[in-house]
Formats: C-alpha cells, sequence, structure tokens
C-alpha cells in the first residue's frame, strides 16, 4: 500500500514537471516565477520548488538578472537524441528533400502528441531560410499538418482538444467552433490532405497530408507552405498531389502495406 501511494505521488510530481515545461514554446521563450505560476495554477512555493529543481538538473535555464527562466539546454540534447533514434525522422529525409526541390517550397515534418503537432524537421529551399532541423510545436486545429493528422484521430479527440482549451484563435481565418472544425476534418479526411489558409499566419498557406506508420494509424504529417502569392489557390491542386506522394513513400518506408 506504502509502495502503490508513493508510485501515485510520483506520478503527480512528473505531471507538475511536465506542466512548468510545457509553459515555455517558441512564443514564450522566457517566462518569471509568477508567470509560470499563473499558467499552471500552482502555488507559489510549488511553483518555485519545481522551477529550482528542474533548474539543478539542467531542463531549466536562469537568466542572468535571476527572475526569468528558459528552457535548458539539455533538453536540446536529449531532444536530438531522439531525432537521431526515430525512424520517421530517418527514413523521411530523402523525401523532404525531394519534395522541397519539386515544390520549391518550405517543407514540415511532424508528430502528433497526443495534443499538438510537434515539428521534428524543416527543409527550406532558399539558402538564407531557416535551419534544416528544429523541434517546434505547432498547433493541430490551424496548422497543415496538425489538421492532416488531427483528420484521422479517434472522434473524442476534437472533443479532448477543445475541453483542454487548446482552440486557440490565432487570426481572422481560424476554425476554433468544434462544430464547424469537425465538418472541416471531415472534409479533409474525404480528399486525404489538409489545407490551412493563413489560419495560424496570416497571409501564408500550408497543404498537408498524413503519414501512418505500420498498422496504418495516423501519427504524422508532412506539409509545404509559402505565401499565398507563391503558392496560390490555382496552384494547391498540385501541391497536393506531390504532397500525397511524399506522404505515402513515407508510410510504404515505415512498413505501412495500406
Amino acid at each position: 500500500m506504502v509502495g502503490t501511494l508513493r508510485d501515485e505521488d510520483g506520478l503527480k510530481s512528473l505531471g507538475k514537471v511536465m506542466r512548468v515545461l510545457e509553459c515555455f514554446s517558441t512564443r514564450d521563450r522566457a517566462l518569471s516565477l509568477g508567470e509560470i505560476c499563473v499558467r499552471t495554477g500552482f502555488p507559489k512555493t510549488t511553483t518555485h520548488r519545481l522551477v529550482a529543481s528542474l533548474r539543478d538538473v539542467g531542463l531549466l535555464d536562469q537568466d542572468q538578472e535571476r527572475d526569468r527562466y528558459r528552457l535548458g539546454l539539455k533538453l536540446f540534447g536529449l531532444g536530438n537524441t531522439v531525432l537521431a533514434n526515430m525512424d520517421l525522422h530517418r527514413e523521411a529525409r530523402p523525401f523532404i528533400d525531394q519534395l522541397t526541390r519539386l515544390s520549391g517550397h518550405s517543407v514540415h515534418l511532424a508528430v502528433f502528441d497526443g495534443r499538438q503537432a510537434v515539428v521534428i524537421h524543416r527543409a527550406d529551399p532558399h539558402p538564407e531560410g531557416s535551419p534544416v532541423v528544429f523541434i517546434e510545436a505547432a498547433p493541430a486545429h490551424c496548422t497543415g499538418v496538425g489538421k492532416a493528422i488531427l483528420a484521422f484521430q479517434p472522434s473524442d479527440m476534437l472533443s479532448q482538444l477543445a475541453a483542454l482549451g487548446a482552440l486557440v484563435r490565432y487570426t481572422d481565418t481560424t476554425i476554433t467552433d468544434p462544430a464547424r472544425l469537425a465538418v472541416h476534418l471531415a472534409e479533409t479526411r474525404d480528399r486525404g490532405w489538409s489545407v490551412d489558409e493563413g489560419e495560424h499566419q496570416p497571409g501564408l498557406r500550408c497543404v498537408g497530408a498524413p503519414i501512418r506508420d505500420q498498422s496504418g494509424r495516423v501519427f504524422a504529417a508532412i506539409s509545404v507552405s509559402a505565401p499565398n502569392r507563391e503558392l496560390p489557390q490555382s496552384r494547391v491542386m498540385a501541391a497536393a498531389k506531390l504532397v500525397l506522394h511524399a506522404a505515402q513513400a513515407i508510410s510504404v518506408a515505415l512498413g505501412w502495406r495500406g
């Protein structure tokens, strides 16, 4: 009985640690103790204890002013280890490079973590573009990769995201109403590919397609994205064909025989 209680306490502590780490994003790179308190809902004493422990083991860094925190470099090292051991990252690389050349647009590869799409690879056709490898969270309900994954999840996934407050509005075109989004995702599922019409970033169009594992489960997606002027509506179908081909080739490389 004592062992069971200790196990439960340990799981609760791990859950609290994750809630602290998930406060940070590419938009919120540095946070004060007070901001972390507000985002987690934890008392200040609990938050201070968690933050201090995470700092001591290198999962958080504290800046020179000692009043703001950032994710620590140890997480970067762990993330690189994950990528190096991930079959998807390894098998998808040649198809990402090919799609980047053929489309002339930026390509994103993402996996689903149960709440959001986590972009694990980006390739840019322009040498002055972003680094080709990075990790970034992308909303599932309003990005090309996110919707390509979300459309093929169990029917209760959308209601779970809505209950968690994940259907955030980013632009005027973001779909935040669950009923309307369900219809949109059904259309996405029927045609087999997704489109983001400036729903996450204004003026940016993305076309995505789902990637399946050996069992046929959709767990990842690939997309091309570009400003509307470079990827007009008249070229969306051509882009979709390229993305679908790449997604299916990656799925086959992972063992899918559907």
